[in-house]
């Protein structure tokens, strides 16, 4: 695999997958703003050679099915699967017979070549060390995506605890917000293993060491983003990938161990007595701003990296972004091993693009029996991250999951309210739409058992009047999928049902969206649907419909979060910018600015609806 992080930059270079840009840009919203263009129009990967600081940056690295194959080695993502299928059967088969127990021999000891192994002396992530007023943040080119930001985020960083009682490491991603040039925020979530670690270092009234790596071999950050279960080490699954041990060194600081090869490492602790600090707002990776919240503070002890370090990072919003490609090749690595622990009958697993990971599943399965579709929903909803899932639609083997014309006809063939299976349960800390934090509704549809054949597409309904009272209303209808959406100006109130069956009775699906909405695509409005909604209070069935508001939930209603953010949009000066320096940059074609899709949803200036 990569000995470094210059080492993958250099076979994209090779691949024709990287674009070295040479003139100075700016960390502070410029690049991102770049680097959201260019991977919502499919480019290549960027190398900012001239940043302002000592150090080049590298963004876009995985946004790609063709660069995530290549940053975990593989000819195709489609090898991903079957390597770890092949893995995962063969140890977790049952053995009847002692030849079959002898036959797995050789794979346990293969296995037991990519457990990670630690080195004495140090690695080429220490060959600078800064240490004491030395170890400033100030030299790294931290960015600041989005205008409305509460400061500079560290993005791409793999961060290092370990269990105080059981000793037991985690390799996990979180933000971290610069607040000056020795601390920064931690973002652990109540449900990550990090705040696990917080709380245990809390309870033995102990500080708590923290190492962040950055760079080294891509397989390293895809391993820390990884839905492994607890006590899983991160970097088997990269020794898995990789084909090699990950080797790992001391840190200078304290006595966490990283790997030698990586390009940047901020040591340093967390000390649990002291008071949590505000942290946010963040432009996320469900396309709208997490807002401050309080988390743990990170005091940095020493900055170390190689001589030729390179700091990698990424930009976060509307879909698609770099990350969707991430989850991409995880929804394909992680599938057999939940088949094989958890649903045997589980034959496909997708997650689109505009449902930012959490917001909406796809899976196919065999049923064998009545009821067990929803018991697969159910334990879904119990495992590991799929637990934040919120939306779910359940399909029969032998239907591609990825295929929009199968789905859609089943969704027009469905009858909503029989094939609904509601709950509620976790949710994660970043769906802004639920009441409580972390906690709220939950829907899948069962559209397995649906009759054969094609469904004749519906036809779309003449001329729409509006009836009195709603006369600001409008509506478009999708007839291949059954679906209407309706745009209604803020505040409007009427009976959704009775506008809909009244102007489109062939709808099996209504969703009603703010007027600003109108003139995104169908992946817009699908995004601003399941984040938009919280499926047990804006969701309800009337004359066979499936109807939802997705519009905006303006703070003060009860029964509605206290706060709502706004999605995350480029500011008009920083796209002024890049449109007038796109030439400079070198990149090829003038791409336009997404934000001019999305600044018309925002409310008010800020990272908040006002």
């Amino acid at each position: 695999m990569y000995g470094s992080l210059r080492e993958y930059i250099d076979r994209l270079e090779r691949e024709g997958e990287l674009v070295r840009v040479k003139t100075f840009v700016n960390p502070v919203e410029e690049m991102a703003e770049i680097a959201d263009r260019v991977v919502k129009h499919g480019g290549k990967a960027l190398l900012f050679e001239n940043t302002g600081t000592p150090f080049p940056v590298a963004m876009n690295l995985f946004g790609s099915d063709r660069r995530m194959a290549l940053a975990l080695g593989a000819a195709s993502l489609d090898e991903l699967p079957l390597r770890i299928g092949r893995l995962a059967e063969a140890a977790m088969s049952p053995k009847g017979s002692l030849a079959e127990k002898i036959g797995t021999l050789p794979l346990l000891g293969e296995a037991a070549r990519w457990f990670p192994k630690r080195l004495r002396g140090r690695g080429a992530c220490q060959q600078v060390v800064r240490t004491g007023d030395d170890a400033s943040l100030d030299i790294l080119p931290v960015l600041k995506c989005w205008p409305a930001d509460g400061g500079r985020f560290v993005t791409l960083p793999m961060v290092h605890t370990v269990d105080p009682v059981t000793g037991a490491g985690n390799v996990g991603m979180y933000r971290m917000q610069v607040f000056d040039d020795r601390t920064t925020g931690m973002h652990w979530h109540m449900h990550k293993t990090g705040a696990k670690h917080y709380e245990a270092y809390r309870r033995a009234g102990r500080r708590m060491p923290v190492s962040v790596c950055l760079g080294g071999d891509p397989a390293y950050a895809y391993a820390a983003t990884a839905p492994l279960p607890d006590g899983i080490d991160e970097y088997l699954l990269a020794g898995f990938l990789r084909g090699r041990p990950v080797r790992l060194v001391r840190c200078v600081t304290n006595d966490l161990y990283v790997p030698a090869d990586c390009d940047f490492v901020i040591e340093g602790y967390v000390d649990p007595a002291e008071e949590k600090v505000v942290e946010g707002p963040f432009g996320d990776h469900t396309g709208f701003y997490s807002l401050e919240d309080r988390y743990p503070r990170f005091h940095v002890t020493a900055v170390t990296h190689r001589r030729d370090a390179v700091w990698p990072a990424t930009v976060v919003g509307v879909p698609v972004q770099e990350d969707y490609f991430i989850a991409k090749a995880t929804e394909r690595i992680f599938l057999a091993p939940i088949r094989l622990a958890l649903q045997p009958d589980l034959e496909g697993l997708h997650m689109p693009a505009s449902g930012v990971a959490h917001n909406l599943a796809i899976v196919s399965q065999r049923v064998r029996y009545p009821g067990h579709v929803r018991q697969t929903v159910s334990s879904l909803w119990g495992a590991g991250q799929m637990m934040f899932n919120k939306y779910m639609l359940v399909v029969s083997a032998g239907t591609d999951v990825r295929d929009g014309r199968a789905l859609a006809r089943l969704l027009r063939a469905a009858e909503p309210e029989r094939a609904a299976i509601r709950g509620e349960g976790v949710l994660d800390v970043l769906d802004h739409a639920a009441a409580e934090t972390g906690y709220g509704g939950k829907l899948a549809l069962d559209l397995t058992g649906l009759p054969e054949g094609e469904v004749p597409p519906l036809a779309v309904p003449g001329p729409i009047v509006p009836a009195g009272g709603i006369a600001a209303w409008s509506m478009e209808f999708y007839p291949e999928w059954g679906v209407a959406v309706l745009f209604a100006p803020p505040g409007a109130e009427a009976d959704v049902a009775a506008f809909v069956r009244t102007n489109c009775p062939q709808a099996r699906i209504a969703v009603l969206f703010d007027t600003a909405a109108q003139g995104l695509d169908g992946a817009g409005l699908l995004w601003l649907a399941t984040a938009d909604t919280d499926a047990g209070r804006d969701i309800r069935f009337c004359d066979g419909m499936l109807l939802a508001d997705a519009r905006t939930k303006l703070p003060g209603r009860a029964g509605y979060p206290a706060r709502f953010p706004n999605p995350t949009v480029a500011s008009k000066a920083i796209r002024t910018l890049v449109d007038a320096r796109w030439e400079e940059y070198g990149i090829g074609d003038f791409l336009p600015s997404p934000s001019r899709l999305y600044e018309r949803l925002r409310r008010g200036a800020g990272a908040a609806v006002e």
